[in-house]
């Protein structure tokens, strides 16, 4: 192991102001996964199975698909108005479901990869299916009659984040259990965060805690549709909501600064000129010589490609793709891409942000790009880029954008931009990776005549194995 000034990340993840709960009816169960775990309720939805048929008889869907879908316009004339939704808490909304990996051992293959581990794109697209849940169970309208399918269309706006811990311990033959709530809502979307465990040894060990932004559309998902406002039954719930409101403003604050749209900082254009003098031969004044330092890979030639056709089997009521089944390529494709860049098989730690920009036909051709945009010492960053190809014009139009961090047991080769679009990409992974990390590296001011000084903060990243 190589000599640390500090150490920034212990195994796992930063626990503060972390709590520990033990469930009533349920044993001995203590959680560790975030400081607004509600777990006043403990409602069971059965297994994810279950869980998708509840979707299915709510909505009206039928099995087998329909080329043309089955029309839900009759369902506008129940489409409710703001003030007819009364306010719903974190409890009302909270549940648990099960996958059963113990009992079903068709359904445990599905979940295994060839090292027996867990495929960790098979437990994203579950997630999905829960977060979904949560906005059926939030939604609460009090005139629908009993008789009557669910007037509204649940739609992935935006995966947040999703945390990874104790990736190496997950059993493949034991039950992993998902539980959420909606902690978050604005007028037409709401925040769900979901958490998954699973029971080893008479103890819960965490595995995920995901946060996603679903937005609510009318029954045909031709326009927009409110959502019952939340309002906090205790403190608790008080300071989970209160959180949430800080991620809000944080994500919007993001997006608006984003490197591709806007210039970068000054102590990150230091970077890329830093970048420029080491690819740059100093006694050569050709136009594009650029030159490759040791142990350094460029990054044109560390990216993976992959063409697919969905197929109807991944698709939903309007026949446009789940947006679970496009997380579960983008992992395997990410997954691909960082264990051949570093000869090895990574694990990963955290998805810091995939954002659904257009929807998937499922007449369309999906491709799937992920490139190594950044590396620092035995991590990581990719950004994994989907594409929608229509057959009959030949056109293309980009529908997401994942963020994936990968954890390698070495040391690994430097990734390096060759184009000034490539160090922008590389600038906006390092705030990913630095974001999802939660590392806050600190500079020192630079002169024109000195190359920028990154703190031992940002270079000293943890290698515990």
């Amino acid at each position: 192991m190589q000599q640390m000034t500090r150490l920034i990340i212990p195994r796992g993840f930063p626990r503060a102001q972390m709590l520990r709960w033990v469930l009533p009816h349920s044993g001995v169960r203590h959680y560790e996964m975030g400081e607004y775990l509600k777990t006043q309720s403990d409602h069971y939805s059965g297994t994810m199975t279950d869980v998708g048929d509840k979707i299915r008889e709510r909505t009206g869907v039928e099995r087998g698909y329909h080329v043309v879908p089955k029309s839900r316009k009759h369902l506008l004339e129940y489409h409710p108005k703001k003030e007819q939704l009364p306010p719903r808490s974190m409890q009302d909304s909270y549940t648990r479901a099960t996958l059963p990996l113990s009992l079903d051992e068709m359904a445990r293959e599905r979940y295994i990869n060839h090292l027996g581990r867990m495929r960790m794109g098979r437990l994203l697209e579950e997630l999905d299916m829960m977060a979904v849940w949560l906005c059926h169970r939030h939604i609460n309208i009090l005139d629908l009659p009993k008789d009557v399918w669910l007037p509204y269309t649940f739609v992935t706006l935006l995966v947040d984040r999703v945390d990874f811990s104790n990736i190496d311990n997950i059993q493949v033959d034991k039950d992993i259990e998902l539980s959420g709530f909606i902690s978050w809502t604005g007028n037409t979307s709401m925040e769900a965060t979901i958490y998954t465990r699973q029971l080893l040894n008479d103890k819960y060990i965490n595995v995920t805690k995901a946060v996603f932004i679903m937005v609510a559309r009318n029954a045909t998902n031709t326009a927009s549709a409110p959502v019952n406002p939340l309002k906090p039954a205790d403190e608790m719930e008080q300071k989970c909501w209160e959180e949430a409101n800080e991620r809000q403003a944080k994500r919007r604050s993001t997006e608006s600064q984003g490197v591709l749209v806007w210039p970068p900082q000054e102590h990150e254009q230091a970077i890329m000129y830093s970048l420029l003098q080491r690819t740059t031969p100093r006694d050569s004044f050709d136009l594009n010589r650029r030159t490759l330092p040791p142990k350094c890979h460029w990054m044109e030639d560390s990216q993976r490609t992959t063409m697919m056709n969905p197929f109807p089997e991944n698709r939903n009521a309007h026949n446009t793709i789940f947006g679970g089944f496009l997380m579960r390529q983008a992992i395997e494709i990410s997954f691909i891409t960082a264990s051949i860049y570093v000869s090895g098989r990574p694990i990963l730690r955290c998805i810091s942000d995939i954002s659904f920009m257009q929807p998937v036909k499922v007449t369309a051709f999906l491709q799937m790009t992920a490139y190594v945009v950044y590396t620092a010492q035995n991590y990581m960053q990719i950004m994994t880029v989907a594409k929608n190809w229509d057959a009959e014009s030949g056109e293309n139009t980009t529908t997401n954008v994942f963020y994936l961090t990968y954890q390698a047991t070495k040391i690994v080769d430097e990734v390096l931009p060759r184009s000034y679009r490539e160090m922008l990409w590389y600038i906006h992974g390092r705030r990913k990776f630095l974001a999802a990390l939660n590392l806050q590296p600190e500079y020192q001011p630079s002169t024109a005549k000195t190359e920028p000084v990154i703190s031992s903060k940002e270079k000293t990243v943890a290698t515990t194995k």
